[in-house]
């Protein structure tokens, strides 16, 4: 029987995916409840402890997670290509400085993620919520790429910078 390309072709690895800002939306509206539970048994910078080491965690998973559905395997352009996610619904508006094989740097002018946990009444703890993730994804997905970033609209400053390298 003959197949078409289409049938034989590799999906991609975001194939399937919602949006990042629908997931932490979901995800946010579980953690709050738990999160207030744990500050009034335990108190807030042991509860935020917690928080910050399960999301960190969870962070590298999926990386790894993305990494395995990543044909060919893994490097900063693919990682670049994962960026659809995190962007999807208008949810970061972004200027990209420099895209290569070895860089990719851009700005966060605005940043749906910081303004649905304020919404939420989570903005005290939105850096864990998302921005603790972005540095150690990359560990699960591929640890030569490597984050600097200085600035972030959640805690915030006037944009995120963000600056991948890949090390070889």
């Amino acid at each position: 029987m003959f197949m078409s390309d289409e049938a034989t072709s590799t999906p991609s690895p975001t194939e399937g995916e919602i949006g990042i800002l629908a997931r932490r939306r979901i995800e946010a509206g579980i953690i709050k409840p738990i999160y207030e539970e744990m500050v009034e048994a335990i108190g807030q910078q042991q509860a935020e402890a917690i928080l910050d080491a399960a999301i960190r965690k969870a962070a590298i998973r999926a990386g790894e997670d993305f990494a395995a559905r990543t044909p060919g395997g893994t490097n900063l352009r693919t990682f670049q290509e994962l960026q659809t996610l995190w962007t999807q619904d208008d949810a970061l508006v972004i200027d990209v400085v420099k895209a290569t094989d070895t860089e990719f740097h851009y700005t966060v002018k605005r940043c749906r993620y910081a303004e649905t946990y304020r919404e939420m009444g989570l903005g005290k703890i939105g850096h864990l919520l998302s921005c603790n993730r972005d540095g150690v994804f990359c560990t699960g997905y591929d640890p030569r790429i490597k984050l600097s970033r200085t600035k972030t609209l959640m805690q915030g400053d006037d944009c995120c910078n963000f600056e991948y390298h890949l090390e070889e």
